[in-house]
């Protein structure tokens, strides 16, 4: 159906805040969902599509604000779609996070709770995060204004973020409040000399043209990578690439990596060192950790230290326990845990974060880790605890996805005195945990708000052998 037969709504009152982030509101005996609002909020609203118990729209009109309703910072608050909730309160937002995680864990895990800590908030709201990627595009998105004014923008580059839900729109980036300084003195410089020197954007739907992605990751220990990603090395990445060096000192490690393919990841790709260092480095309490430009590290630094401190409180630990850190990454926590461990033995499916593990093992002078890569469903068996040991402690750090139900019988199986389950998405998490219901109760439960500004947010759940 055509978007411009579903109606515009008037005086829809905002409502509350859904697990994905978006606002809601009933009309008419449906859910109707709506971004970037918050709850007090009074709009009018266009349906963009209708579904037997829901709807979706956008505001067109706001008619009066939430007491609740601060200013948002960013220019591209609306257009972006990262920091939906910038017009909510940070005191706000906790709460309704803090609230997310015991509706899941309640809803769908329908098990008994302790009272639940209050959710650790961040004490970075803004320039939080330590690696952002930007988009080259050969057009820019025009906002909904510049498009109604009926002036002719004609095709402007840009260098930002895409347009939700659309692969092939990217809008302009200005200034960005995620990532601290010099992220966007980089972006910008590198945008302004491309196109001085002609430097053609990529056009993301012929996939024509040179430039494709610039990487930018920083550490809180003050090193500076930053990864340029072009479709060919042709002169003119090398004069920007010079450029980059010569114009920001802070760059302790530059790389360049030529991808042909139609997507932009870059981890199955060789990267080219060209200046400084093949790593950054970062730090928490005593423990160095070495990141690569394709290394996994957890994107709020700061947070991730309080995250840890969290899981190796959970755990327990007397120094005499065997610990199994499943989805062990880089062996971040393995590594921050090991100290007051007897062993840790860490597992990943993927090889190249197992060999950063390993190496952060080794530059840590950490002698009690041991570290294997694989599908942790095929690695996890009976051969395996008998060569490593039964676990006294399971950590569980899975992907959003949570984890696999081979996994969580061979759990129930081995069944080690603790578990402690870290957990991007409370949802899978409450779902895994029902499945241990026989053997485990929940003991603890920890929020902690590792993305400010938005509706994620980070669980640790320790869960006792009956």
């Amino acid at each position: 159906m055509n978007k411009r037969k579903y109606p515009i709504i008037e005086g829809v009152k905002i409502e509350g805040i859904a697990a994905e982030g978006n606002a809601i509101a009933r009309v008419n005996n449906k859910v109707l969902f709506v971004p970037y609002v918050i709850p007090g909020d009074v709009v009018d609203v266009q349906v963009v599509s209708s579904r037997k118990s829901y709807m979706e729209g956008y505001v067109v009109k706001l008619i009066k604000k939430s007491d609740l309703r601060v200013e948002p910072f960013c220019s591209h608050f609306g257009t972006c779609g990262g920091c939906k909730w910038q017009s909510l309160p940070y005191s706000e937002q906790l709460k309704f996070k803090q609230s997310q995680v015991s509706d899941q864990l309640t809803r769908i895990g329908k098990i008994d709770l302790p009272e639940i800590s209050p959710i650790i908030g961040s004490k970075n709201t803004t320039h939080y995060r330590n690696k952002l990627e930007f988009t080259f595009s050969d057009s820019r998105w025009l906002t909904k204004e510049e498009i109604e004014s009926g002036e002719d923008f004609g095709n402007q580059p840009a260098l930002g973020y895409h347009i939700p839900k659309r692969f092939d729109r990217v809008f302009d980036v200005n200034t960005c409040y995620l990532q601290p300084e010099p992220s966007n003195a980089i972006r910008l410089g590198v945008k302004k000399f491309a196109l001085e020197k002609g430097i053609p954007f990529l056009n993301l739907r012929s996939k024509e043209g040179i430039l494709r992605n610039l990487i930018v990751r920083t550490s809180s220990a003050g090193d500076v990578m930053v990864i340029l990603s072009v479709k060919q090395f042709i002169p003119q990445v090398k004069e920007l690439l010079d450029f980059i060096a010569e114009t920001f000192p802070q760059v302790t490690s530059l790389f360049y990596v030529e991808n042909t393919k139609v997507n932009d990841t870059i981890n199955d790709l060789d990267l080219v060192l060209y200046k400084g260092n093949d790593h950054i480095v970062e730090q928490m309490e005593d423990i160095k950790f070495k990141v690569g430009p394709k290394s996994f590290y957890q994107t709020n630094s700061k947070q991730a230290l309080e995250l840890y401190r969290v899981a190796r409180e959970f755990a327990s630990l007397t120094g005499n326990e065997l610990v199994y850190d499943l989805y062990t990454g880089t062996g971040t926590i393995a590594n921050f845990i090991a100290a007051q461990a007897k062993h840790v033995v860490g597992v990943e499916y993927v090889p190249e974060a197992i060999d950063d593990a390993w190496e952060n093992s080794r530059i840590n002078n950490i002698k009690n880790t041991s570290f294997y890569a694989g599908d942790i469903k095929d690695l996890l068996t009976d051969d395996f605890i008998g060569q490593n040991g039964r676990p006294d402690v399971v950590i569980l750090d899975p992907p959003r996805a949570g984890v696999h139900p081979d996994v969580v019988k061979m759990l129930m199986q081995v069944a080690p005195r603790r578990i402690v389950y870290v957990s991007c998405n409370p949802a899978t998490q409450a779902r895994d945990i029902a499945l241990m219901g026989e053997g485990y109760r929940v003991a603890r439960i920890q929020p902690v708000d590792m993305f400010p500004q938005t509706h994620h947010v980070e669980n640790v759940v320790l869960l006792e052998r009956i």
